[in-house]
């Protein structure tokens, strides 16, 4: 009689086991779920990730390299020049667009005779590829910045669109990513150490 009621209890708590046991699993899948969705959102938050297209940021950036940008660099201060950024595009804000600034609020940025000129001092700019060829004069206002391509002669930036508002920059670039082969830090220049 003892092995009887041995059995019934046997049997009775299997179903629980299977029950518990898939519970369990389920509990893990769950948990694993919304731990991958929080860090995901948590990532976007402070990283964005651009693909750089055409040839407007050669040789520093080559079209096809993928480059994580720093959402909050920018959060409590602002950009250098010098600095690559990342901003959409003030024509059309659901572009984003790479660029270097050269000029910051206040700003006096001239070309003339291939030469770009801050506040009347030149740059020595040794990362851009051909001189720039493209003669004017802009005062840039308070909270715009100028931006240029690196490859001066195949680029539509500031001096075609006008300057970009503080509001629309995304954040500075900071890692080439893809492909391995080009993995890196993005290359900033302190553009203020370098005036003539």
């Amino acid at each position: 009689m003892s092995n009887y009621q041995t059995d019934v209890n046997t049997e009775a708590t299997q179903p629980e086991r299977k029950k518990s046991g898939f519970l369990s699993v389920l509990k893990e899948v769950l948990e694993t779920l919304i731990l991958a969705v929080v860090l995901f959102v948590g990532v976007n938050a402070v990283v964005a990730r651009i693909r750089v297209d055409g040839e407007s940021m050669e040789p520093t950036l080559v079209s096809g390299e993928y480059v994580m940008v720093n959402r909050l660099s920018y959060r409590f201060g602002l950009p250098q020049r010098g600095d690559i950024i990342v901003f959409h595009f003030p024509e059309n804000p659901k572009e984003e667009y790479i660029k270097r600034v050269i000029g910051l609020p206040g700003d006096e940025v001239e070309i003339r005779n291939n030469q770009v000129y801050i506040n009347g001092q030149a740059l020595n700019e040794s990362y851009i590829k051909g001189m720039v060829s493209t003669p004017g004069s802009w005062r840039i206002p308070e909270g715009q910045l100028f931006v240029l391509g690196d490859n001066r002669n195949n680029s539509s930036d500031s001096r075609e669109w006008g300057t970009v508002a503080m509001n629309l920059v995304v954040g500075k670039a900071v890692l080439v990513y893809w492909p391995p082969t080009d993995w890196g830090l993005v290359g900033h220049v302190a553009l203020a150490a370098i005036i003539k």
